[in-house]
């Protein structure tokens, strides 16, 4: 809601749950048990994920780039299990990396990633990476398969590369500050016409941070680091600097059961050559195609939390 007269507009992190419950009728008798927590993944830098429920989680997602945990809301609630949301490095409320070696590339931030999961879901039954997240949930499976029991990828493949997400990699580039709201909220209508207007604001106030003057930066812009890069471009450099060769090679040694879960609709960054590439090297994989576009949490939450479930159920090698 907006003042008239000063132009703020209030935010309440854990305020929205109802308007997630009431876009996908699903039953609401008052906010989850959902909470903010950190873990240091080094001196004096930390991670911040939300935690939901109060038992052991079962479950470790990961966002995609220039997003943040709060992506996954109304899939945690469909679910209604304990599991847990990363803010990656540099995005939602979580510390930038430490800008050496290969710390924004996947491996650098599954690094971290692994020191959160230890902390937060280590026997959580299965982990999901969106985009960015999905990446680097292959590297996590690689560097820790203790910590990755199934693995579940939404969109992604090594395949991706700069043309195939370039909508993306403009949307995210673009104008660093708005002038107020509106002008934020037209924008990302534009880059997002089949979702619903009020899921984008919503989108919005949990991915984006009001300046005093009233102004808006992107969450995942908003402080200046070294080089002077801000943390979008950082994102997109670690995009560029995956080696899909490489990568594929890790997607070959993956033991655990592993379904991908693809976008049919425009803005899709996986095309069929991605998927029989995957299948020649994880002759385990299942592939879900659903109609949706990149963000599948965002388009259709429902089914993607239908499938996590089904997928939990699948045997574990070695089990």
């Amino acid at each position: 809601m907006t003042d008239p007269h000063d132009g703020i507009v209030s935010y309440d992190e854990f305020g929205l749950f109802h308007e997630n419950a009431g876009e996908f009728s699903l039953p609401f008798t008052g906010p989850p048990a959902v909470r903010r927590e950190t873990v240091e993944v080094e001196p004096a830098r930390v991670l911040s994920a939300l935690v939901w429920g109060d038992a052991s989680p079962r479950l470790f997602f990961l966002h995609g780039g220039a997003q943040n945990a709060h992506t996954f809301d109304t899939v945690a609630m469909a679910l209604g299990l304990p599991l847990v949301c990363v803010d990656l490095p540099g995005h939602g409320h979580s510390d930038g990396a430490a800008l050496t070696g290969d710390a924004m590339t996947p491996a650098g931030i599954a690094r971290d990633v692994a020191t959160a999961c230890e902390a937060l879901a280590p026997q959580a039954e299965l982990v999901l990476g969106m985009s960015l997240g999905g990446l680097t949930a292959i590297m996590l499976a690689h560097q820790r398969p203790d910590l990755v029991r199934r693995l579940v990828l939404v969109d992604v493949t090594p395949g991706v590369d700069g043309e195939k997400a370039k909508a993306i990699a403009d949307f995210v580039r673009g104008p660093a500050t708005f002038p107020d709201f509106d002008a934020l909220l037209a924008r990302t209508i534009q880059h997002n016409p089949t979702r619903s207007e009020s899921s984008l604001r919503r989108g919005i106030l949990h991915n984006a941070v009001q300046q005093s003057d009233g102004s808006w930066v992107w969450r995942h812009q908003r402080d200046e680091v070294k080089r002077d890069l801000d943390e979008a471009e950082l994102a997109s450099e670690a995009r560029r600097a995956v080696d899909s060769a490489a990568m594929w090679d890790v997607v070959g040694q993956l033991s655990m059961p592993v379904m991908l879960v693809r976008g049919m609709r425009a803005g899709s960054v996986v095309d069929d050559d991605d998927v029989a590439e995957f299948r020649r090297r994880c002759p385990q994989l299942e592939v879900l195609e659903v109609d949706a576009g990149h963000s599948v949490q965002g388009d259709r939450p429902l089914e993607l939390a239908a499938a996590v479930e089904r997928f939990m159920k699948t045997s574990v090698t070695g089990s």
